[in-house]
């Protein structure tokens, strides 16, 4: 239960809605009527994005540990090596099945609906031009990134500390995963010490970020005042039929193919389920990162769905990373979009290459803001179509970006009540935690 609503107050995912009303409204404002205005760059420059970018930067700051210390706490309290082979199974093949539906549902949209046709061939590589300033520094990290056999090699870390300290979100959930089963099969004091000492860092580290999300409402209005100011509603103007296949597909996933899920294999009301994570859902939608909410992922999993605390955290730290439906669907329409746009005739078989590599790359993806451009990128090369194109979608990212979010999150969570059916509950006591409903 939210500590506004105990005492009467507004809930806090009603403030951050009003935060993100505040801010777009103002933002449109300052487009439409004092766009170019002084005051209107002091205050992005000075004020609403250093505001904002402390917020995240207080997150990810405790993200490492936190993930960390749950997945390899989760691991541990598994109770048995065959408990985790049974849940890792049961989220690997929750992960693929639901993904592989993702990416169909994007490819079918955007051959059905074809946002990038009729395009004019010399305004394509007018806008081209224009966009390959803005996608060089997306380029150049896609150009940077592993390939092959590197990039296996790279999911094992040589110095835990090294990739810690670079944010290699990957390397540091095989360390914990390892660090994890090593805690499970061994039964010494020092042992049960040293994972009583994690699970401390976890609590620590969940204390901290509660303390910090009390400030979204503020940070959500500044993060929507910055990027209404700058874009107003021109590009989602101009992008508008490439926005509306997005949005459809990833609206009929949340809306269909999860309800489906939820009431066949995880055997509970999806109005319950969707009732129970709303307060994750808008903060997926402010931050657009599924890292930044993990935090308030588990929070929900724990206090408002009431699943088994073990299994919750290791479904969710690997789904921040793992299991991003929405990541997997922005990226098929995409490559399709600009494929259409730039005149490339992709055959069956370079789309069934496209659907393979958005399957793997919404299972690889940083869960960081604009985290898929990369993966984008590398695509777009593989098929023939221009990689730099991604610039011409960089207007509509941010905004899509969080609804993409918003779908990733709202699927490690099903994922997890999926998981968890059938799974022991740990003798803990809860206060007002529902108990979960069977599906009618």
């Amino acid at each position: 239960m939210d500590v506004a609503a105990k005492k009467g107050g507004i809930p806090l995912q009603w403030q951050m809605l009003i935060g993100f009303m505040v801010g777009l409204v103002f933002g449109l404002f300052a487009n439409a009527f004092a766009q170019g205005a002084g005051w209107v760059d002091f205050l992005t420059t000075y004020v609403t994005g250093p505001i904002g970018q402390i917020f995240l930067r207080l997150l990810f700051m405790l993200v490492i540990p936190l993930l960390f210390s749950a997945l390899v706490v989760g691991i541990a309290e598994m109770g048995d090596v065959r408990q985790l082979k049974r849940v890792g199974w049961k989220t690997l093949g929750f992960t693929v099945v639901v993904s592989g539906i993702a990416v169909v549902l994007a490819l079918t949209v955007a051959n059905v609906f074809t946002p990038g046709a009729g395009v004019d061939p010399a305004l394509a590589n007018s806008l081209l031009e224009d966009a390959r300033e803005g996608a060089g520094a997306i380029i150049q990290r896609n150009a940077e990134m592993p390939t092959g056999p590197d990039a296996f090699l790279a999911l094992i870390p040589t110095n835990i500390i090294t990739a810690m300290s670079a944010n290699d979100i990957l390397a540091v959930m095989v360390f914990a995963l390892i660090f994890g089963i090593g805690l499970l099969v061994t039964d010494t004091p020092q042992a049960n010490r040293l994972q009583d000492a994690i699970e401390g860092v976890f609590h620590v580290a969940m204390k901290l970020i509660m303390w910090i999300i009390r400030l979204a409402p503020i940070a959500i209005a500044c993060f929507m005042f910055n990027l209404a100011s700058v874009f107003g509603w021109d590009l989602l103007i101009r992008l508008s039929a490439y926005v509306g296949v997005v949005l459809l597909a990833l609206g009929v996933h949340m809306f269909v193919v999860y309800p489906i899920v939820l009431r066949v294999a995880g055997g509970v009301s999806p109005v319950w389920f969707f009732k129970g994570v709303q307060e994750a859902m808008v903060m997926a939608f402010s931050t657009a990162s599924s890292n930044a909410t993990l935090p308030y992922a588990l929070k929900v999993a724990d206090e408002n769905l009431n699943l088994p605390r073990r299994v919750a955290r290791f479904v969710l730290t690997i789904g921040a990373t793992a299991n991003q439906n929405g990541t997997a669907i922005f990226e098929g329409v995409t490559v399709l979009f600009l494929a259409q746009f730039f005149g490339v005739e992709l055959s069956i078989g370079q789309q069934v290459i496209v659907l393979l590599m958005c399957i793997l790359g919404g299972i690889g993806t940083a869960g960081v803001p604009a985290g898929s451009l990369p993966v984008v990128a590398l695509i777009l090369a593989m098929v023939g179509v221009p990689p730099e194109g991604i610039g011409i979608v960089l207007g509509v990212d941010r905004f899509l970006d969080m609804c993409r979010t918003t779908l990733n999150v709202t699927g490690d969570l099903a994922c997890a009540t999926v998981v968890s059916r059938g799974e022991p509950h740990e003798d803990e006591p809860v206060d007002a935690v529902p108990e979960p409903q069977p599906a009618a």
